[in-house]
């Protein structure tokens, strides 16, 4: 059984720290409990812009990699709409680098106009080539838009509009540093090749002192129950005609997520998916077919995406996705089938938890969704799954009301 120490500091500073004798390694992972749902539709990309801030230096330490690869170490960072995370990995005998770097750029930034400049020019240009400029880049706006009426995850973490992004202030950066970076608001795991006893000393000489920020009491505006369908078609100068098919589902923490997961990869993860085999397989209407969950914390979709064979409209294969989703309503999964499917389920998580850079990670986001019952214990709910389980949550949510189609057209299609 996984052994996770945790306490707490003055400063509301959570810490984690799981022990692990085989590597000589050490992973510290900060999670930030800030993502582009706590930004307005005014000011969105925000909270990615901030994550590329980080790295321009500290109060003390103007150099950031270069400080930690003389450690032997290397880092990374990312941005979700949940949450922001950073991450070293380095020889545990130098963790406290790690520490120290970690916690100079959160007891302060180098604020200055220049750094801030750089970085808005970094992500403008990432804007325009991955989102503006790139074949299929506008689709998660478009999808995001469509199926999402309220809540604040119908813009992605790049941002609602590239000028939104252009016209951040320094004085904007501050407050955002100062509201949400801070210790009160950020979960701190350590897992590797050291010693709690040894860790917990330094976390305190390192974190102690930094200020907690304010009480954040921001509430994130609810998405209404959708009533009807919802449908938008576009055309665009791509190589392949693309329909996504999104329904609403459960939140990261439901009793019927695990469930939900095992519907995913029964119908369109792999070639003997069902989706696959239908309209690939035996109707040869796609060339490619994939079903996955959105993966946020709060009103997760179940997506489905699909490219035509050539001669094949989108409506033909929406027809036959629906067809899928008829019969998961209406006929209990065998239980080969599930099985199969819990059983790579399960494979798949005890090869991923293996890495301590896996596990700092985990720990954190775990602890953020109030859920650490379930760090390194989630095979039990993949297991619990039936097949009455399965088919009572696709009557629930494969419903015309809940469906949300974006058909992509190509226009050479035309």
């Amino acid at each position: 059984m996984t052994n996770v120490e945790e306490f707490v500091l003055p400063n509301g500073l959570t810490v984690l720290v799981e022990e692990i004798e085989s590597t000589p390694l050490v992973t510290l992972n900060i999670l930030y409990k800030v993502g582009s749902k706590h930004e307005t539709p005014e000011k969105t990309g925000f909270a990615h812009l901030f994550e590329h801030f980080m790295f321009e230096g500290s109060k003390n330490i103007p150099h950031f990699d270069s400080t930690l690869q003389v450690a032997g170490g290397d880092n990374n960072a990312f941005t979700t709409v949940d949450l922001t995370n950073y991450y070293e990995t380095l020889p545990a005998i130098n963790i406290e680098t790690a520490l120290w770097l970690e916690s100079d750029r959160m007891l302060e930034l180098d604020f200055n106009q220049q750094s801030l400049d750089t970085q808005i020019s970094v992500v403008c240009e990432e804007f325009k080539q991955n989102y503006l400029n790139k074949p299929y880049g506008d689709v998660w706006h478009l999808l995001m838009d469509l199926c999402y009426k309220s809540h604040p995850y119908r813009w992605p973490t790049i941002g609602l509009k590239l000028e939104h992004v252009e016209h951040i202030t320094l004085k904007e950066t501050k407050d955002f540093f100062y509201t949400y970076y801070r210790p009160n608001n950020a979960i701190l795991s350590i897992a590797g090749g050291v010693k709690t006893a040894d860790v917990i000393p330094l976390v305190e000489k390192w974190f102690g002192d930094i200020p907690a920020g304010p009480s954040i009491e921001q509430p994130i505006k609810e998405e209404d129950k959708q009533t009807h369908g919802r449908t938008k078609e576009v055309t665009r100068d791509v190589p392949s005609s693309v329909i996504y098919k999104a329904y609403h589902c459960f939140n990261r923490t439901h009793a019927d997520y695990y469930a939900l997961d095992v519907i995913t990869e029964i119908l369109g993860t792999g070639d003997s998916s069902r989706l696959y085999k239908h309209l690939v397989d035996d109707l040869g209407l796609c060339t490619e077919i994939d079903a996955y969950l959105s993966g946020t914390d709060e009103h997760n979709l179940l997506i489905i995406e699909a490219k035509p064979e050539d001669g094949i409209s989108l409506q033909q294969i929406d027809a036959a996705i629906v067809s899928v989703l008829n019969d998961l309503q209406e006929t209990l999964v065998e239980k080969r089938e599930l099985e199969k499917v819990i059983n790579k389920a399960c494979n798949y998580l005890a090869f991923t938890n293996e890495s301590h850079q896996s596990k700092a990670f985990n720990m954190a986001y775990f602890k953020s969704i109030n859920s650490m019952h379930l760090y390194n214990n989630e095979q039990p709910f993949y297991q619990a799954v039936t097949p009455k389980q399965i088919k009572r949550i696709a009557e629930s949510i494969f419903t015309e009301a809940n469906s949300n189609t974006l058909y992509y057209n190509a226009s050479s299609n035309e």
